[in-house]
């Protein structure tokens, strides 16, 4: 089957932005899909590829701050690229903080749009790759049995098998084959490795 490129999302209550930027897109190639307010596109349903969102600010259901929070909310991971013209440098500043690839005022050249584009696509690869490979460790992680589990924190917390065996007051064998039990169920190849799944599914939290 052939992988999808990618999609780009057009949010603006404007039609001739929405046709104008939607053509411009589809003429270099992307997939696009446009929608006049934030509730059309909270509506639809997006599918796994590789996307962006070109996002205008004022909208007339809910502005694109307040749309740019409910995907956070939503858990909705999909680069935005703002697009404005009645924006200002709070805005600005709110929205990038937030996690905004670009803020583009309007009217923007073809080039602006199309490099922030290009940045937000290829930032949302990456995201979908980090989402399919924290899905596959949880997987994993449901196949351990709950004393293997344990064992999992305690060695990912940095204890050693004998350490481990002391505080379940248990034999050091016992462990070693928890242990190894837990390394091949995850995947794992070295106790960094595990000691990083760790931290990508939640087991014990990354350092600061």
């Amino acid at each position: 089957m052939k992988e999808r490129g990618p999609l780009i999302y057009v949010v603006d209550d404007d039609a001739s932005v929405r046709r104008a930027v939607s053509l411009l897109l589809r003429a270099h190639g992307y997939s696009v899909e446009s929608f006049p307010c934030a509730e059309d596109f909270l509506s639809f349903k997006h599918p796994k590829v590789p996307s962006c969102l070109v996002l205008d600010i004022k909208l007339p259901d809910i502005d694109g701050l307040a749309l740019q929070e409910a995907m956070t909310a939503r858990q909705l991971s999909i680069p935005i690229v703002f697009i404005t013209g009645h924006g200002d440098v709070p805005m600005s500043v709110k929205g990038m903080k937030a996690g905004a690839v670009d803020f583009l005022q309007k009217p923007f050249t073809a080039k602006k749009l199309l490099e922030a584009v290009t940045i937000a696509v290829s930032k949302n690869k990456i995201q979908n790759k980090e989402s399919a490979e924290i899905a596959a460790l949880r997987r994993r992680l449901k196949t351990l049995t709950p004393r293997e589990l344990e064992v999992f924190r305690l060695v990912a917390q940095g204890m050693l098998s004998k350490q481990i065996a002391y505080k379940r007051g248990t034999s050091l064998q016992t462990i070693k084959v928890h242990r190894g039990r837990v390394m091949q169920k995850m995947q794992a190849k070295t106790v960094t490795e595990l000691i990083h799944f760790a931290q990508k599914t939640g087991v014990t939290p990354p350092k600061s």
